[in-house]
């Protein structure tokens, strides 16, 4: 029985989620390209970059569980990635305003002795409120969330943008589904309880 958990992010968001589970775990960086390929939709993206992050490291945990996770913002259609400026963080917050945006999460379990597997991709919604400029500048100055997908922080103020969130666990909004995470460990003999 495999007894080693790594996380393959330097995410603090996804440790700190992962950490709720009260499980030894080591994490590592993986060193992949995330650029889309031609043609790809983002569920297979998603998909397919989690399960890279997790193979990214395999060589260097032989006998592990690894988790490898990533996650787009969807909104009218397009993947909308971290902004990474005010600026940026500004045009996303005005475009999202009155609508519903869908976080799609790849989630990767592999283990890396059967070299087996599992990947899903969760979805969670967001529907916005009608946002003022004001509004969203206020937030951008108080929270800065400039390294966050959609420019927000749901854990934080960013909950005073929503009208409404839409899914099964609310962790798969900042980056891991721990519900479905919990199953895959279970799916190799790994239990959380």
């Amino acid at each position: 029985m495999i007894e080693k958990l790594v996380l393959a992010s330097t995410s603090p968001y996804r440790k700190a989620l992962l950490e709720k589970l009260q499980l030894a775990f080591d994490t590592a960086a993986p060193d992949i390209d995330e650029s889309a390929l031609p043609g790809e939709n983002p569920e297979q993206l998603v998909a397919r970059l989690a399960e890279a992050k997790a193979m990214a490291i395999a060589d260097r945990y032989p006998d592990a569980l690894i988790i490898g996770s990533d996650q787009v913002a969807v909104v009218d259609g397009k993947i909308v990635g971290k902004p990474g400026d005010h600026e940026k963080a500004h045009a996303q917050l005005k475009r999202a305003a009155g609508k519903r945006v869908t976080f799609l999460t790849g989630l990767c379990l592999h283990n890396s002795l059967s070299r087996r597997s599992q990947v899903e991709v969760v979805p969670f919604s967001v529907i916005f409120r009608q946002l003022t400029e004001t509004q969203i500048e206020h937030y951008l100055q108080r929270e800065q969330p400039y390294n966050c997908a959609g420019s927000f922080k749901s854990e934080g103020l960013g909950i005073a943008l929503f009208e409404k969130l839409e899914g099964d666990d609310p962790n798969t909004l900042i980056g891991l589904p721990l519900i479905r995470l919990i199953r895959m460990l279970e799916n190799e003999g790994f239990p959380v309880l």
